[in-house]
């Protein structure tokens, strides 16, 4: 089983798709990796030589920034913006939508299960009689 960045890469997948487990490595630059390296992006990843692993290890290493490094790099990111008071930051604090999404309808990932306010068989009654 190939370990890299401290990710255990799926043994039956290719090669290029299974970097994309890493955090940080998407579709391209996986292809690109792979393409660099000269590994046909068909293999699956549990054919790889030991030196092929060894090699997409120190390469991913030293040219990406990746996993914990890359995670902690956003949230402070993150942190900053809310430190500086700036929108972006206040939105992140409120947790609201950042990048300009409505928030009359949808937003309900970031705002939570939507709370409906029910009103009681008293109050309805007594808006009827007119007080």
């Amino acid at each position: 089983m190939a370990r890299i960045a401290g990710v255990d890469l799926p043994r039956n997948k290719r090669v290029d798709i299974a970097l994309t487990y890493i955090y940080g490595i998407g579709r391209h630059n996986a292809s690109k990796l792979v393409h660099d390296l000269n590994i046909d992006p068909a293999k699956k990843v549990e054919s790889l030589a030991e030196d092929e692993i060894s090699q997409l290890r120190t390469t991913i290493t030293q040219e990406y920034k990746v996993e914990g490094d890359l995670r902690r790099e956003v949230d402070q990111n993150i942190k900053r913006l809310m430190d500086i008071n700036s929108y972006r930051g206040l939105r992140h604090r409120r947790q609201l939508p950042v990048r300009g999404q409505r928030t009359s309808t949808n937003a309900r990932t970031r705002k939570g299960k939507a709370r409906t306010i029910s009103v009681g068989r008293k109050s309805k009654e007594a808006a009827r009689k007119g007080g």
